[in-house]
């Protein structure tokens, strides 16, 4: 059974480094947001790692700021005009996307460009904490959790991108090799010590990539704890966030860093480095089997190659695991949880290794 102090509020205090000028803040929106003109109370939200995200309650109106965390960024993330464009138009053909209302470019306000979207409510589910007692613990509403993922997954990637002004986003042609390769950069900036298998597995991943799919708009960090379920019915998901890495591409790299997410029995390598049991341990919650053969079927889509990909992502989020660890090796963070990274990345090129040497890779 979990203490009461295990379980993190979904919001509180601004943290005294990431605070910043309310009414420089309140000045700025004020004609801009509606509700803005009434007294504004500031909070931050507790969850994730990486953007610092903030609730402005203005009396019973509520909206949802987002920026770049403090210290230097990772090229190409953390980009709060990307998101706010997706965010401005998806909410029109995918419904669980909130819908972002501001973007700003002048630091001067927050600190870093910045965007405000609509608050959304329903039932989130923390990474590393006791489910939301609002879940319970019925098998069967697990199921329907899992249900309600992947097809919202696989409804993402039937979204029509150029009905919907998203057609330059991205660039889906190369992009699996841009992915490769900028990852292998990535890590060699962010690495703290030498973990040989990172090379080893980006070089085998460059040499055996599979042929494009069709492409699709992409999340490229959708997971459980990215998304808000539905008060009444836990199995329809209300709230997708996190789009600031969103693009278009290969919809195979999507279910691959979603599955790569999903931990099961067979994870050894991540399962000994976790800190409570994995919320898709327990009885109810679909195999990752299951699960794609649910996308296959909803999507229409090959999964032919799907180990590659889900391989791919264990060996991608060993580098982001590996940036949010040196942050706080650097000094540039003093929050507790980003020294927990430190085990992260060699247990995740492990598990890609061991993924990868089921369709040839030696090891």
């Amino acid at each position: 059974m979990a203490h009461s102090e295990e379980i993190t509020p979904e919001f509180g205090e601004v943290r005294e480094e990431e605070e910043f000028d309310h009414a420089r803040l309140q000045a700025y929106l004020r004609d801009k947001v509606p509700g803005a003109e009434l007294p504004m109370q500031v909070l931050q939200f507790r969850g994730g790692h990486s953007n610092l995200t903030y609730l402005l309650r203005f009396g019973e109106r509520e909206w949802v700021a987002r920026r770049p965390p403090l210290g230097p960024l990772p090229k190409g993330g953390h980009d709060m005009s990307r998101e706010y464009r997706v965010l401005s138009r998806l909410w029109q053909a995918f419904p669980p996307a909130p819908r972002a209302v501001l973007f700003c470019d002048d630091s001067s306000i927050l600190g870093a460009p910045f965007f405000v979207m609509e608050r959304r409510a329903g039932i989130l589910i923390r990474m590393r904490r006791p489910l939301p007692p609002e879940l319970g613990d019925s098998p069967a509403t697990f199921r329907r959790v899992s249900e309600g993922f992947i097809d919202t997954l696989a409804d993402l990637h039937a979204v029509d991108y150029e009905a919907i002004g998203l057609g330059t986003l991205g660039r889906p042609e190369g992009f699996l090799k841009r992915q490769i390769v900028g990852w292998m950069e990535r890590w060699e900036r962010a690495k703290t010590r030498e973990v040989p298998m990172m090379e080893k597995l980006g070089a085998w991943f460059l040499d055996h990539m599979p042929p494009a799919q069709p492409p699709a708009l992409l999340h490229n960090d959708f997971y459980l704890h990215n998304l808000m379920l539905d008060f009444k019915d836990p199995g329809r998901v209300v709230g997708v966030f996190d789009w600031e890495m969103s693009t278009l591409g290969d919809p195979m790299i999507d279910l691959g860093i979603a599955m790569g997410y999903w931990r099961e029995k067979g994870d050894h390598e991540l399962l000994e480095i976790a800190e409570v049991e994995p919320h898709t341990m327990k009885p109810g919650f679909l195999g990752r089997e299951e699960l794609v053969h649910r996308y296959a079927l909803r999507s229409g889509r090959d999964m032919s190659h799907f180990q590659f990909y889900w391989a791919w992502a264990h060996w991608k989020n060993a580098t982001v695991a590996e940036q949010i660890y040196v942050r706080y090796v650097r000094g540039q963070t003093t929050d507790p949880r980003f020294a927990e990274m430190g085990v992260q990345a060699p247990a995740l090129a492990a598990a890609a290794a061991r993924v990868a040497s089921r369709i040839g890779f030696p090891g």
